[in-house]
């Protein structure tokens, strides 16, 4: 790992009644527009779509560093998060963001350790940690015979 701080640099453009593109050194670009909720197409990724997927994607790939580092043998992670924007203190913010995580484990797991392992990672991700709001973590673990 690269030594702190760390600086991601990402560019907007937008003109009038277009979608707004961003861009990224070495990524493919994305078109963003707002979603239906605020009279938008609902065909793109929206800035509110954009937050939520990095919430449900910092927690995913943290997991799967923190197994990887605790030799946790796993099979497969489905998660999904929902963001809850509403107006709290006269302002539009997100004021929850709820993951639900199915981990698929093999039948010599232990499904204690893996619960604390989601955990963790939820407790850890620095995507999380720098949003002002509740977040709540649901787990459900399967066991593959």
């Amino acid at each position: 790992m690269k030594p702190f701080p760390h600086h991601y640099l990402v560019s907007a453009s937008v003109r009038p009644g277009a979608n707004a593109s961003l861009q990224a050194d070495k990524l493919p670009g994305i078109v963003s527009s707002p979603p239906e909720d605020f009279g938008g197409p609902g065909d793109q990724w929206s800035p509110e779509a954009l937050l939520t997927a990095s919430v449900v994607d910092c927690f995913t790939l943290n997991f799967a560093a923190i197994a990887s580092a605790s030799k946790f043998e796993w099979i497969a992670l489905e998660a999904r998060t929902t963001g809850t924007l509403e107006r709290a203190d006269g302002k539009l913010r997100f004021t929850r963001f709820d993951t639900h995580a199915q981990l698929t484990v093999g039948p010599g797991a232990n499904p204690e350790r893996a619960r604390l392992l989601l955990e963790k990672a939820e407790s850890t991700c620095l995507i999380s940690n720098s949003l002002s709001c509740e977040r709540h973590l649901t787990v459900d673990i399967r066991i593959n015979p």
